[in-house]
């Protein structure tokens, strides 16, 4: 097999008849659960609210920083009144440690208020119904109906899945939404929850963004990136 050599950009594995990557992927998946039997959502939370907000605060910023943000936040903040009802200026100080603190407390304000006025203060349990929330899209749905209501409708796609994908040959896209798409083509919808978190944490553990450990990776024999 022939593999493309620059690790920057997606890899594509030439020649891979569809099967043929089915059955690696499959291979795959299978030595990562076994790697990280465990692998759940890293992120604390109290209730779907605090999930919803926590996944929020988490684009541009590590779940360990959330974590130690909303250990205080969540003492404050648990009901969506308390989300809705929020001071905009002071809410954005308190997650001021996330980074980009200004649009993610008008989203998470702003999305609060929504599901008051128009859910009848219930997270949503539906894709169509979690778009319509600001400052969400795909990834951020994902992660809370999966994780709030075991709803799995797709596959959440952060920045460590977007890599370990690239690199793992599974796609070729740099879109989140593309992305998606080929792993939901090319896994069985009962894998798609695990998917996920399996990747993250050995996108942490051993397939990190700047320094690859392929010596100690499971899947170094079917990775391209650890076979170029």
């Amino acid at each position: 097999m022939l593999f493309s050599k620059d690790i920057t950009k997606p890899l594509l594995i030439r020649n891979e008849s569809p099967e043929a990557k089915r059955a690696r992927a499959k291979k795959t998946v299978a030595r990562l659960r076994k790697r990280y039997p465990g692998a759940t959502i890293a992120l604390k939370f109290g209730n779907p609210m605090q999930l919803l907000a926590a996944v929020i605060m988490s684009a541009q910023c590590t779940d360990k920083k959330v974590n130690e943000v909303t250990a205080m936040l969540f003492r404050k903040y648990r009901t969506v009144d308390d989300f809705a009802d929020a001071d905009l200026g002071t809410f954005a100080r308190e997650i001021r440690q996330t980074g980009f603190y200004r649009a993610k407390a008008l989203a998470i304000i702003t999305s609060a208020r929504i599901i008051r006025e128009k859910f009848n203060g219930k997270i949503p349990k539906t894709m169509a119904e979690m778009l319509k929330l600001r400052g969400v899209a795909r990834k951020t749905a994902n992660v809370v109906l999966g994780n709030a209501y075991g709803v799995v409708e797709g596959i959440a796609v952060d920045t460590h899945v977007r890599r370990l994908s690239q690199r793992l040959g599974f796609t070729t896209h740099d879109d989140p939404v593309k992305i998606e798409q080929d792993l939901m083509a090319l896994f069985p919808r009962q894998l798609w929850f695990v998917l996920t978190y399996t990747l993250i944490d050995h996108g942490r553990a051993i397939c990190t963004a700047k320094g690859r450990k392929c010596s100690l990776c499971p899947v170094r024999d079917i990775c391209p990136a650890s076979l170029i």
